[in-house]
């Protein structure tokens, strides 16, 4: 009499793998929900939520480009900040919004061809090429300002203020320019050739180079693109505060950084793509939003997106190690 065997049990896939930052994400609105309720559980939070991370999402999906393309653009801050720096500047001594904003675009522009000149002409590793010219950035900024504040006011400068500060179904327009560029970055990245030529490019550049991708028109292109998003976020910020300073972008390198990489293991593992880094930004904000609210330190935002960054680096890590 022959032994039944048994059916192999069905293993429930949760989809942990693809998703657990938004598992991650519920359980802490969870947590802050029932712990500060009264300051938690308000539309307002969400608002605030949504209006704050708006620029950082946009720096964020600007460096997703370079990434895909394997390299590492350390100026997007610096580029933040030279762009708030010239487009303050540029209207406080009356030179017009339109001066203003395509200066600090063609100087985004700029800083990506000159990024791409140190990395693929000069053959300077990325992280150290950018490093460097970060630092020069710096030195742009405070020279742009003379190492002074620049404040813009409200009955001088009210139609560019707008520009961020101006409101459509309760949220300012930043939100919905970082929902533009998202929608823009996920469509190349997801559904045209170039999108493709990125990520051969960064997955494996030599395969790459025998297929006939030209690897350092594709990079130049990832970095301009960086440097052009970053340089607008920039103009979007001075609108947003009014006030430039030569290291206001500083505070976005990190979260730019944190939410690309812990991005890359969520909904497609092992790549960095649009909707990972959304899920990524809005997680990380979550957290340092509740943990905020609760009474925690104001260091706590630096804490949390240190932390965040070495676990997203060792989850995509340990994914591509699978993955190979």
């Amino acid at each position: 009499m022959s032994e039944v065997q048994a059916a192999p049990r069905r293993r429930i896939n949760l989809g942990f793998d693809r998703f657990s930052g938004l598992y991650v994400w519920a359980v802490l609105i969870i947590v802050f929900s029932l712990w500060i309720p009264d300051l938690f559980l308000q539309v307002s939070t969400l608002k605030q939520i949504l209006s704050f991370q708006a620029i950082a999402a946009m720096v964020a999906l600007g460096l997703i480009i370079p990434v895909a393309a394997g390299a590492f653009d350390l100026t997007v801050a610096g580029t933040v900040s030279v762009s708030v720096c010239f487009t303050a500047w540029a209207l406080a001594n009356h030179h017009g919004v339109i001066v203003a904003a395509v200066g600090s675009l063609i100087l985004g522009l700029i800083i990506g061809l000159v990024n791409s000149v140190v990395v693929v002409k000069l053959k300077v590793d990325s992280f150290i090429g950018t490093l460097g010219m970060s630092s020069i950035l710096i030195a742009v900024a405070y020279a742009i300002t003379q190492n002074s504040q620049i404040v813009l006011s409200v009955e001088g400068y009210g139609p560019f203020l707008d520009f961020a500060r101006g409101q459509f179904l309760g949220l300012p327009y930043t939100v919905y320019y970082a929902a533009v560029i998202a929608l823009i970055m996920w469509w190349v990245l997801e559904y045209t050739p170039g999108g493709r030529y990125l990520y051969a490019v960064g997955g494996n550049p030599v395969a790459a180079r025998l297929a006939g991708v030209r690897i350092g028109r594709v990079t130049t292109i990832a970095f301009v693109t960086s440097g052009l998003v970053a340089a607008f976020a920039g103009i979007a910020l001075e609108a947003t505060i009014g006030t430039a300073t030569p290291n206001v972008g500083d505070g976005y390198l990190l979260p730019a950084f944190s939410a690309v990489f812990l991005g890359a293991t969520q909904i497609r593992p092992g790549r960095v793509n649009v909707l990972g880094t959304l899920v990524a930004i809005f997680l990380l904000a979550t957290g340092v939003s509740g943990l905020q609210l609760a009474g925690a330190p104001s260091y706590v935002t630096n804490l949390f997106n240190g932390v965040a960054l070495i676990v997203a680096v060792a989850l995509a890590v340990r994914t591509a190690s699978r993955r190979k």
